[in-house]
């Protein structure tokens, strides 16, 4: 794992800190949070990034903004190249107060990738990757891309729910589940109405959907997803449409970031 040195959130004399990561996958990064903004954002791999209310899952061409003090872990599904951008306090004032998915047109990933590599920082160049990077996650298209997520309060709850986002297929079961959390199926049940307002296979569907929108953007074939959810692609493609509306192989996924 290649870990660049930390951004040095302390100076609040420049706009915007950077860094540039590399993770594998299956590192989880414990919850955290920060005094400035973040844009998280990967030009290649797919991560889930879970905030106290809601899981996000975020493939290339999307990107997540958090602002400040919101606590977040992040889940690598895949290896990972991350490039973040942290906006001091007053800067990421000028964006929306919740956490938000946006999909990353080619522009806008240029602009960050260039804003990451850029050596110097006193340039009028980095000033105007700055000021357009801004420009452009303000207009950036929002994306519906995220999940609930429990509070604190049962962690055999929580421990169900991030088992399911590591494997959302359905051939596992809801009684594999309770029994590797410690919880009768009963007690689950109970907890995911009075927690999450709906049943266990509402919820997993709805990782399963956000899961399968993140690979249908990458160019993954439906067959191929349909599989790893324990579907077959008729079912699977029948699921799709009925939740979203569209088949699998009519989303659409806007502009291709690539």
């Amino acid at each position: 794992m290649a870990l660049a040195a930390p951004p040095d959130l302390s100076n609040t004399s420049v706009p915007v800190q950077r860094v540039s990561r590399t993770y594998p996958r299956g590192v989880y990064i414990e919850p955290h949070e920060h005094d400035w903004g973040q844009v998280l954002y990967a030009v290649s791999g797919v991560m889930w990034v879970e905030t106290p209310s809601e899981a996000l899952v975020v493939p290339p061409q999307r990107a997540v903004w958090l602002p400040p003090g919101v606590p977040h872990g992040i889940r690598v599904v895949s290896d990972l190249q991350m490039r973040n951008i942290y906006l001091r306090p007053a800067l990421a004032q000028t964006l929306e107060p919740g956490v938000q998915v946006f999909e990353v047109a080619r522009l806008l990933r240029e602009l960050i990738v260039n804003l990451v590599n850029e050596q110097d920082k006193d340039s009028e160049y980095y000033s105007a990757l700055v000021g357009l990077a801004l420009l452009e996650l303000k207009r950036a298209r929002r994306s519906l891309l995220k999940v609930p997520m429990p509070d604190d309060s049962d962690r055999r709850l929580i421990n169900v729910c991030q088992a399911v986002m590591v494997d959302p297929s359905i051939a596992v079961s809801f009684e594999q589940h309770a029994e590797n959390a410690g919880a009768s199926v009963r007690t689950l049940s109970r907890l995911f109405q009075s927690v999450l307002g709906m049943g266990f296979a509402e919820w997993r569907r709805q990782v399963q959907l956000a899961t399968a929108v993140a690979e249908i953007i990458q160019g993954v074939p439906v067959s191929t997803i349909a599989r790893c959810l324990g579907y077959s692609p008729s079912s699977f493609s029948d699921m799709f449409r009925r939740e979203l509306g569209v088949a699998p192989s009519q989303y659409p996924v806007g502009e291709q970031a690539n």
